[in-house]
């Protein structure tokens, strides 16, 4: 720096005035520079001109010195201005040494290189744009600058290169794309700040798609989304929001693919005590509803892990309302892409064996990709894979079946999932049993005891559904196919029959005419009676489970598979049941039901006139079973009007052990003829001489109760009983010639009642034999009543 020729062509005056401390100093040397700079161009010596800039350059911006750092600075920017249009030549070793003192520690020097860089872009405008990257990669540090002259500096030059990218159709969107990549992940406030002002604005000038690389920075926004400034996160809104409008406007182009892993990571809160990531959450729900509904089938495949984000949300309460509603709104659009097609073989897809089944949708054409397994605990990108997608016809959509229902199945398992989630899970495994039954089939054996161990839960809607699903699976024909593997081997011990009239009668057509007027009886497969023999079992097991929820279950299954078929089956299973004091219980409940519910109405009806062969059968099962509970079978012989057996086993009552609970049941049998449900058996009283067996049965029960308030009623009801001279009419012979000869049925004929006495008596002595063994004795002490 002694000699004049080491800075040559630059004269010693411009050279001490570049070093000087004096800001006007240097500012005189630059207008040197600018002057000497428009003789070189005019010359058109490019030699000079470069020579100049790397004198500039290597002398003084990139000196050890910080006032010949300034000057260099101020010597390029008039280097620049001298230049004018001819500047975009010499661009590259103007800018380097630039953004080279960006990273000065002095605030003064970086205040001044980003004054020297606005005059070089504002000189060159479009020309800088083959450099855009690395101009950007300056402008995102100086834009977290702490000193605010610095940081106001970097605006000005932030809105001049933003005016030249907007005005400009020669952007390289593909070179800068992998750079806003990485620096859109950056944790400081003012980098975001400028990352998302960015992204505003190239998504807003109409030459530029951004759309096309929205999969490669979406997870980023997401990211910003959760900054704690309300202005960032503000502007990120706006951002997503421009984006979503754009993906309605323009669907078919949309990577709906690549963006549904991010979705479904964003739409799980990994930390529910932060505001933001409810904002994320929703904002994340809300654009998967929008996939759901704009991509259609194309996200089958990410079904699983769709359905791991939004079960969970579907148990929020109002504090989350709108993230619930927009979870639910996902959760019913994605079960309607689930259609009869779906059960299909790969192999078979199109030969028309499986007949479409109702609310089949119409195909639409998309793009597909390989499944995404999400249906493991996922918490973040190590759990959920992201994969290319590749042009497919839309019949190559793979319905996720296996990862839907180990996701639906871990639901189940999970104690803490909430009531409306657990009823969602449910829904699903109904709506798949209805619609890809084959499939669902091969999952049924490890569903089925979750099923049943959720028959406990605290929620009636939620029993209801489970009540659903397992009655689905009991009727399918889908079930018919495996009956060797579908049943336990306890099963196997049991020659079940259903009944005749749910064999013979056709399934209803759904939605016809015919199957809405008229009830159903559907036919039941191997998992009928699995079902039911697990049931029984599981009362058995559940004591308080029978007690307060048993009824409830059971008259929901009489409506769900027919009032019949499961008091046919329950009736023979507990036939060959061991647990003689549960199987007095169950039949003490079965019998409630039976005379109590709604539900049984029509099962009462066909009991009461015996007129057919199928329901004589039907009496004989029940009546074999009900032998367990002494009570419940003589209740039985009043509902079917079977009064004289009635008369015979209250004889026998007296060889009976009777004790306290035994005198209650009779307590209750003598409330329930006084219910409506025996109002023909009342009525028969007037009757006296073609009823003299109920007459003598009633009074048969009388003479059982002690002097209690139904000993009372029911002697009350007895004395009512007309004299049966006072009811004859005045010509006696055709009152004779009018009434019936008998009250018998001609079904009765298929019945030998002597059998079912013998039936009871063997079933009372178990019963005693049982009783002896827990209490001891053995010997058969004298019954006496208790009090």
């Amino acid at each position: 720096m002694n000699t004049e020729k080491d800075f040559s062509p630059l004269t010693p005056n411009i050279v001490r005035a570049l070093n000087d401390k004096l800001y006007e100093k240097r500012k005189v040397a630059a207008l040197e520079i600018e002057k000497l700079v428009r003789e070189f161009v005019a010359q058109n010596n490019s030699t000079q001109i470069r020579h100049v800039i790397q004198v500039l350059a290597s002398e003084f911006a990139l000196s050890q010195h910080p006032h010949s750092r300034k000057g260099g600075l101020i010597g390029l920017a008039a280097c620049s201005i001298a230049l004018g249009k001819d500047s975009g030549l010499y661009l590259k070793e103007l800018i380097e040494p630039v953004l080279t003192c960006f990273n000065d520690s002095d605030s003064r020097l970086r205040y001044y290189a980003c004054e020297a860089l606005y005059n070089i872009v504002k000189v060159a405008r479009g020309a800088v744009l083959p450099h855009f990257n690395v101009l950007f990669d300056g402008l995102s540090k100086l834009a977290a600058d702490p000193d605010p002259n610095v940081k106001s500096g970097s605006e000005l030059l932030d809105r001049l290169l933003k005016d030249i990218v907007t005005e400009s159709n020669k952007f390289d969107l593909v070179a800068f794309v992998p750079l806003l990549r990485e620096r859109i992940y950056s944790n400081n406030q003012y980098a975001r700040q400028f990352i998302i002002s960015w992204i505003l604005v190239l998504e807003s000038v109409p030459d530029i798609n951004l759309l096309d690389y929205l999969p490669e920075i979406l997870d980023g926004l997401f990211q910003i989304l959760g900054d704690g400034s309300k202005e960032i996160r503000r502007t990120c809104e706006v951002v997503l929001g421009e984006f979503l409008k754009e993906i309605k406007k323009t669907p078919s182009s949309v990577k709906y693919a690549e963006m549904a892993n991010i979705l479904v990571i964003h739409c799980q809160v990994s930390d529910e005590s932060k505001l933001t990531n409810d904002l994320i959450q929703l904002t994340a729900m809300t654009w998967m509803r929008e996939f759901i509904q704009l991509a259609g089938r194309v996200v089958l495949p990410y079904s699983s892990g769709i359905l791991t984000a939004v079960l969970p949300c579907l148990s929020y309460d109002d504090r989350k309302k709108s993230t619930k509603e927009a979870a639910s709104s996902c959760n019913h659009s994605l079960m309607k892409l689930v259609t009869p097609e779906d059960d299909e073989d790969e192999e078979v897809v199109g030969s028309g064996d499986s007949p479409p089944r109702e609310d089949s949708q119409p195909k639409t054409e998309g793009d597909t990709n390989d499944m995404l397994n999400a249906s493991q605990d996922s918490g973040g990108f190590s759990n959920i894979c992201f994969f290319t997608p590749t042009s497919a016809d839309r019949s190559q959509v793979t319905l996720d079946l296996d990862g839907i229902v180990q996701v639906l199945d871990r639901h189940l398992h999970d104690s803490s999932t909430g009531m409306m989630t657990r009823i969602a899970v449910l829904k699903w495994l109904y709506h798949l049993y209805i619609k890809t039954p084959r499939k669902m089939f091969r999952h049924t054996d490890s569903l089925f005891p979750m099923l049943l161990k959720t028959l406990s839960d605290e929620s009636d809607e939620v029993i209801l559904k489970d009540l659903e699903v397992l009655a689905e699976i009991a009727s399918s024909p889908a079930g018919q196919s495996d009956t060797s593997d579908s049943c336990d081997n306890l099963d196997n011990k049991l020659e079940l029959q259903v009944p005749e009239g749910a064999k013979t009668r056709p399934q209803p057509v759904v939605g016809s005419k015919v199957g809405d007027s008229s009830p159903s009886t559907p036919s039941m497969n191997s998992y009928f009676y699995k079902f039911m023999i697990n049931l029984l079992k599981r009362f058995s097991l559940e004591r308080k489970l029978l007690e307060n929820r048993g009824a409830f279950i059971i008259r929901q299954l009489c409506l769900l598979l027919h009032a019949e078929n499961i008091f046919h089956s329950m009736a023979d299973i507990l036939l060959k049941e061991e647990d003689l004091k549960f199987a007095s219980t169950m039949v003490q409940t079965l019998n409630t039901i039976l005379l109590t519910s709604a539900e049984l109405f029509q099962l009462r009806n066909q009991l009461k006139d015996l007129r057919t062969q199928e329901s004589s059968a039907l009496f004989c099962c029940l009546y074999r079973s009900w032998c367990h509970n002494p009570v419940a079978t003589v209740s039985l012989c009043f509902l079917t009007q079977n009064y004289q057996h009635a008369y015979n086993l209250i004889q026998k009552f007296g060889d009976l052990e009777v004790t306290v609970d035994f005198l209650m049941e009779v307590d209750k049998l003598v409330q329930l003829i006084e219910s409506p449900i025996f109002t023909y058996l009342r009525l028969q009283l007037l009757d006296v001489e073609n009823n003299p067996y109920l007459i003598k049965a009633l009074y048969g029960l009388l003479m059982l109760l002690p002097q209690s308030q139904a000993f009372q009623l029911l002697s009350h009801r007895l004395r009512c009983v007309p004299n049966p001279e006072l009811m004859r009419t005045v010509d006696e012979s055709k009152y004779i010639d009018s009434k019936p000869v008998s009250t018998k049925r001609p079904a009765y004929a298929h019945m030998d009642y002597n059998d079912l006495l013998q039936h009871f008596d063997r079933v009372q002595s178990k019963h005693l034999e049982i009783r002896h063994q827990r209490s001891g004795r053995t010997d058969h002490p004298e019954r006496k009543l208790m009090p």
